[in-house]
């Protein structure tokens, strides 16, 4: 084996020996200089342990040749949590936001199916009536009831009055009013009915007298629709008449409607 190789093969047993091999790894909190060797060392010398005061001129090495190993503790947080709470009284209501702005307009969406027509309604109705009507012929009784003619129209809307029988018939279900104004004739008796139908409401009776006077009938009536209402001079019994002229109007007879229930 030639010079070279064995200077190879010491150099590879001595660096170990040069540079000093760690035995086990610093514990914390000890000096890492008490692992270091102190300069080379040879095979040979003996296994001695340094002085005292070799050690308290012993170099400590600038550079650690390995670094500490940072320690981190972990805690398994799933292993402490507890069991689920119970839920905690709602807290106070908070202030009402701001308003947001308006948001763009939609789409238009599909047209629906034409709706049922629904059902007709109630014909318009009126909710008045009046008439007031007047005669200028006098009249005498006879062996019958005469109903009262009329010749002169004051008021008549709608024509609810009929000036052919002498009878109004009512539009409405309601309360209607009605009056009579005649002309007693001279010693003769005055005897007139206001007829609701075919029933006597009320009488106009004034007792033969020298003197001729103005007399006067009125009445409230409830009427439902179709009812008729008219005047008629009663039967001869006796002398009975109303008197009129061809000048004056003498006898009038009015209505109107108070106040409808429909």
């Amino acid at each position: 084996m030639g010079t070279d190789s064995l200077g190879s093969l010491w150099a590879v047993f001595l660096l170990p020996l040069v540079f000093g091999v760690p035995t086990e790894e610093p514990t914390f909190g000890e000096p890492v200089a008490s692992h270091l060797t102190k300069g080379c060392q040879r095979c040979c010398d003996p296994e001695e342990p340094l002085s005292s005061a070799d050690t308290a001129h012993t170099p400590v090495s600038p550079s650690f040749p390995y670094v500490l190993p940072e320690v981190r503790p972990y805690i398994n947080i799933t292993i402490l949590k507890g069991d689920k709470g119970d839920r905690g009284p709602p807290g106070t209501a908070g202030k009402p936001g701001k308003n947001g702005t308006r948001g763009d307009r939609g789409s238009q969406g599909v047209k629906g199916d034409k709706g049922q027509a629904g059902n007709p309604g109630s014909s318009c109705q009126m909710h008045y009536s009046a008439f007031s009507v007047g005669r200028k012929t006098a009249l005498h009784s006879s062996e019958d009831f005469l109903p009262l003619l009329f010749d002169r129209v004051f008021v008549n809307t709608d024509g609810h009055f009929d000036m052919t029988t002498g009878r109004f018939e009512a539009p409405l279900r309601g309360l209607y009013f009605f009056s009579l104004n005649v002309h007693s004739w001279n010693y003769k008796e005055t005897y007139v009915h206001i007829v609701h139908n075919e029933q006597a409401a009320v009488i106009l009776y004034a007792q033969p007298s020298e003197r001729s006077i103005m007399q006067s009938q009125s009445v409230m009536l409830p009427l439902e629709p179709g009812d008729h209402v008219w005047v008629r001079l009663f039967k001869r019994e006796r002398e009975n008449a109303i008197y009129s002229d061809d000048v004056d109007t003498y006898i009038t007879f009015s209505g109107h409607l108070i106040k409808a229930e429909d």
